[in-house]
């Protein structure tokens, strides 16, 4: 069983020596892949405990190896520049000493608004209308999934356009808003492969890692406004292009009242097994 504490355990770098730090292995799964989203979130929080002075912007990551649950990873982050409006870093996380993923981060020291306009919340069910989504495999202790339309299922022959919209909250508040935002981040690599098969007879997102090869190649993160992930949160996503053995998802984070709290985009894999170029990457699924 996997939790809210046990992710935040794993996402919550500690510090090592400047600039390097360590994230723990979480231990023996059913798929010894860790996810995009984790990794990506360990980022976050490293990159803003590296420059606590500024709060973190944004985060884009490359996947280019898959890391294992069974052994711990390092965490290095460079500070390109640090300045008093702006800062910027580079991340990298090792395992073995091999390379499993590279990105950077926007920092900034947060000033007041002087202009705002957002995108509008799609117009879907709210949460209170939704049931608990409890897909085996999807299942956080301390979190609970709502899916608009039930659209999140092991139905391969339930169609339905390229999107994704999706309610999630989490019971206990974080010490640090940090720890908010990465995991508010962590969920963002779930939905864009699923999304994808949507439209396709014959396809659907139980088949990931069995029948058909996918995986979380590159992913970044927008955060616009601080999230608080024990209130009801909307991921909407939409895939804008499937093909070539690809998939490139856009998202949107709200508030159950409309406010915009971050912005997403997921390029993934997708695959058949016996694709020559085939490798492992971070799956799409939830894979907790």
């Amino acid at each position: 069983m996997w939790s809210q504490a046990e992710l935040l355990r794993l996402m919550d770098v500690r510090p090592v020596t400047a600039g390097r730090y360590h994230a723990p292995a979480h231990g023996p799964t059913e798929r010894d892949v860790v996810e995009a989203g984790q990794l990506l979130g360990a980022a976050v929080v490293a990159s803003a405990k590296q420059v606590p002075h500024q709060r973190v912007v944004s985060a884009s990551m490359i996947f280019s190896r898959a890391a294992a649950h069974t052994a711990e990873l390092a965490v290095t982050v460079d500070v390109l520049r640090a300045g008093r409006t702006f800062s910027s870093a580079q991340v990298q996380v090792h395992q073995h000493d091999s390379l499993c993923c590279a990105g950077v981060v926007l920092l900034d020291a947060d000033p007041p608004d002087l202009i705002r306009s957002t995108a509008p919340m799609p117009e879907v069910d709210p949460p209170g209308r939704l049931r608990a989504h409890e897909l085996p495999g999807t299942v956080v202790a301390g979190r609970e999934i709502r899916v608009v339309g039930d659209a999140y299922t092991d139905d391969a022959a339930q169609l339905g356009p390229p999107e994704l919209f999706v309610w999630t909250k989490f019971r206990d508040k974080p010490e640090q808003q940090y720890l908010d935002a990465a995991l508010l981040t962590q969920s963002t690599t779930h939905w864009t492969v699923a999304a994808a098969l949507r439209p396709h007879p014959g396809f659907g997102q139980s088949m990931a890692h069995r029948s058909i090869s996918t995986g979380i190649t590159m992913a970044t993160i927008t955060f616009h406004d601080d999230a608080d992930v024990t209130r009801w949160l909307l991921y909407a996503t939409r895939v804008i292009y499937a093909g070539r053995g690809h998939a490139h998802g856009t998202g949107r984070v709200y508030t159950e009242d409309g406010i915009l709290v971050a912005s997403y985009t997921v390029h993934a894999m997708v695959r058949g097994l016996d694709h020559p170029n085939t490798r492992s990457h971070p799956g799409s699924r939830p894979v907790l």
